[in-house]
Order: structure tokens, then sequence, then C-alpha cells
């Protein structure tokens, strides 16, 4: 299943940002292993937490009428089941 989203603030893009690494399967410290960032600064972005360039990087999007659209694919229990063989 895809999920479509429109990111218009920094805490609709953490709760993304979130919801993809839920969905990975990574805790904050293995994916900001991965990144080479500390286990804070991922918290901090998943908080949708403030800063000079989320703050620029939104009034621009903004300015310039750009949406920022996120897809989630979530891979479902039943992914890959035979749906015929569930009806009667």
């Amino acid at each position: 299943m895809k999920i479509t989203t429109e990111i218009k603030d920094p805490f609709t893009l953490g709760q993304v940002l979130q919801q993809g690494r839920l969905e990975k399967g990574f805790s904050q410290r293995e994916l900001a292993g991965k990144l080479g960032v500390s286990q804070k600064w991922i918290w901090e972005m998943e908080q949708g937490k403030p800063g000079i360039l989320m703050d620029r990087l939104f009034k621009i999007l903004d300015i310039n009428g750009i949406s920022l659209l996120a897809e989630l694919e979530f891979k479902g229990r039943d992914e890959g089941r035979d749906e015929s063989r569930d009806e009667k």
C-alpha cells in the first residue's frame, strides 16, 4: 500500500521520516550510524525541530508555490497473498 502526503512544515516532514524509518525496521541509533550523524540529530529531525535551514526551505517552497510530496510504501501483512483464495 502506498500513501502520498503533502509536506507543508518541518513537523510533517519529521513524521514521514519517522514512519519511513519504522517501516524499514531501523532504530534511530541504527539509522544515525548509517548516516554518520548522532541519534539526537535523527530524533530532532523526526520531531520537526525548527532550524534556519528548515525555515528557509519551507519559505522558499511556499513563496515559489512548490508542493513537496512524500510517498510511503507500507509492506502489509497480506502482501503477496492470493486474494482470490479468500473470496468464497
